[in-house]
């Protein structure tokens, strides 16, 4: 039993690794596409997000206009860098907690959109744990400052 489970394991996984980088970039380009149309939206009704900010939303800590501006700035900005794979962690961290903020702030995604953030969330939180992958900035520059540490070591 334990060797057709250890076999079915090792199966799954030599099907699936192969995969990951796709998986990866799926989940940033997804995330980044619903998030930055929503800040095309806020852009280009700028009146209408200002009320919205004003008398709608519930954002902790910040003033409205200040808490308009940066989500705004929030949902154009970081989905770019998401896409690209680059600083894609920390860029992941960021959305994430917008993504928490937005629900945390606006009661009536409680009814209508909390299952889509919750998987915005999910699969931010993939790109925090794992990374953006092989088919990004991100790993060409690990790979570039990898090549160049080797040359180093080679010199000396």
């Amino acid at each position: 039993m334990i060797t057709l489970l250890n076999k079915a394991n090792q199966l799954t996984k030599t099907l699936t690794t192969p995969l990951t980088p796709l998986l990866l970039l799926f989940t940033r380009i997804w995330v980044s596409i619903v998030f930055f149309k929503s800040g095309m939206v806020k852009y280009s009704s700028w009146d209408s997000t200002l009320y919205l900010f004003e008398y709608e939303y519930q954002v902790p800590l910040l003033p409205w206009q200040l808490a308009a501006y940066l989500g705004t700035a929030a949902e154009l900005i970081l989905p770019v860098f998401l896409v690209l794979g680059l600083l894609t962690r920390p860029m992941a961290l960021a959305l994430f907690a917008f993504n928490a903020i937005a629900v945390i702030s606006y009661p009536l995604l409680w009814e209508r959109g909390f299952y889509d953030h919750q998987l915005w969330g999910m699969m931010l939180l993939i790109n925090v744990f794992w990374g953006a992958g092989l088919i990004s900035i991100d790993q060409l520059i690990q790979k570039m400052t990898s090549n160049r540490h080797t040359v180093e070591e080679l010199k000396s």
